[in-house]
C-alpha cells in the first residue's frame, strides 16, 4: 500500500498507528493530498512534520507495523514458539520494505532491475529543480533523450532551474544519458518499456485546487458539473484522454495556489 501511494504520488499527512487499520487501511480523512512541486519532504498537514512527510511514508508505515506486533504480544505469551516467529517477521519488515520500494521505483524508471544509482541522482534532480512529480513522470515514459521534452514538468520560478539553466541541463542531459544506457543494455523494446511506465505513471492526479474549485462550485452554487467532469476524468487516471481534457487537467499548479491555506495545506481538522 505504501509504495503504491509513493508510485502515485500521495501523501497521508497523518500516518500513525491510530490511523492504520489491520487491513493496513488508513483510516485518517484530513490532512492528506497529492504532492504536486516534487518536495521529499511534503506535507499538507501544517502540524505533521517531517516524520509524516511524502518520503518518510515507508518509514512510518514500519513503525505502525511495529506498534501492531506489539499489541499482539500479549495474545501469543503462552506460545514462545509464535512469539518468535512474530519477531522475525518484525525483523524482516525493513527489507521487505526496501525491496517492494526499489520494485516500484524500478517500473516507474522503466527498468527491470532497480538502479541505485540513477534512483539517488534523479530524486536529487527532481527534488533542486523541482519538477511537478506526476507530470516529469509521465513524460519520462515517452522515453525523451533530451531535457526540452521534460521542461512542462519543470517549476522554473521554485527551485534550481531557470529557462536556460546550463549547469542544471547538463546534470539532467547526463542522467538521460545514464538512463537510456541502462535501458539499452536490458535489451527490451522501446515501445514496450514505454507502455509498461505508463501503466505504472497517472497522467491525472486529484490535484488539490482542482478539488477545491469543484467543490465550491457544487456547494455554493449548486453546480455539479465540474464535480462529474472530475469525477470521469479520474476514471481514467492512465488514459492519454482527450486534448481538451489534458489542457484542463494535464497541467503543474498555478503560482497563485502555492502557500494558499485550504489548497496547499491544511490543519488535520481541515
Amino acid at each position: 500500500m505504501t509504495a503504491h501511494w509513493v508510485r502515485v504520488g500521495y501523501c497521508q499527512g497523518n500516518f500513525n498507528s491510530d490511523n492504520c487499520s489491520l487491513g493496513g487501511r488508513t483510516l485518517d480523512y484530513g490532512p492528506f493530498g497529492f504532492i504536486e512541486a516534487y518536495d521529499p519532504m511534503f506535507q499538507m498537514w501544517i502540524g505533521g512534520g517531517e516524520h509524516f512527510s511524502f518520503m518518510n511514508q515507508p518509514m512510518a508505515a514500519m513503525a505502525n507495523f511495529k506498534m501492531f506486533c506489539t499489541a499482539l504480544v500479549p495474545l501469543l505469551a503462552h506460545d514462545a514458539n509464535a512469539v518468535q516467529g512474530l519477531g522475525e517477521i518484525l525483523e524482516a519488515m525493513p527489507e521487505t520494505m526496501s525491496r517492494e520500494m526499489n520494485r516500484m521505483w524500478a517500473k516507474k524508471m522503466g527498468l527491470a532491475e532497480f538502479s541505485e544509482e540513477l534512483f539517488v541522482e534523479l530524486h536529487a534532480l527532481m527534488a533542486e529543480t523541482p519538477v511537478d512529480y506526476t507530470i516529469f513522470w509521465r513524460e519520462l515514459s515517452s522515453l525523451p533523450r533530451h531535457v526540452a521534452a521534460l521542461r512542462p514538468a519543470f517549476y522554473e520560478t521554485r527551485g534550481g532551474y531557470s529557462k536556460g539553466s546550463v549547469a542544471m541541463e547538463a546534470r539532467w542531459a547526463k542522467w538521460l544519458q545514464k538512463w537510456h544506457a541502462a535501458l539499452e543494455r536490458e535489451g527490451r523494446p522501446p515501445a514496450g518499456v514505454s507502455a509498461a511506465m505508463r501503466r505504472v505513471n497517472p497522467k491525472y492526479i486529484p490535484r488539490e485546487w482542482m478539488m477545491v474549485e469543484a467543490y465550491r462550485s457544487a456547494t455554493d452554487t449548486g453546480d455539479y458539473s465540474l464535480v462529474r467532469r472530475l469525477h470521469n476524468v479520474l476514471e481514467d487516471p492512465y488514459g492519454e484522454q482527450s486534448e481538451a481534457v489534458a489542457a484542463l487537467y494535464y497541467k503543474k499548479k498555478d503560482e497563485r495556489f502555492f502557500d494558499l491555506g485550504g489548497t496547499s495545506h491544511c490543519s488535520c481538522s481541515s
